[in-house]
């Protein structure tokens, strides 16, 4: 099954995306956009530079677990991880979404 980014408004008003792996769980996360045409600019972006092994930052949260950030060329943050117990999950993660992002497929979160 093909990953797919689930794209929302959250009570904020702003715009969110979520790419989610063929088994439906999340592997990365936006941050809010203002309008939905930057939200979708930001999937283009997660799609071209999660291609692009130099834009994922890994990353050690403060309680010990693992987590990534992907970063478009500007060095701006386009999305993050969830948190990992141990580094393979976190790099099997940064995998995920090389393989995910390109082909994914955009549908409307349901309520």
């Amino acid at each position: 099954m093909a990953g797919k980014f689930v794209t929302s408004v959250g009570k904020d008003g702003k715009h969110y995306f979520v790419l989610k792996a063929g088994n439906g769980e999340t592997i990365l996360q936006s941050q809010g956009y203002a309008a939905e045409k930057s939200c979708a600019n930001g999937i283009e972006s997660v799609r071209k530079n999660s291609q692009d092994p130099k834009r994922f930052e890994k990353k050690v949260a403060t309680n010990g677990k693992f987590f990534f950030t992907l970063n478009a060329t500007n060095g701006q943050v386009i999305g993050k991880s969830q948190m990992y117990k141990t580094e393979k999950g976190r790099n099997n993660g940064i995998d995920s979404v090389g393989r995910n992002a390109p082909d994914a497929k955009v549908v409307e979160a349901k309520d």
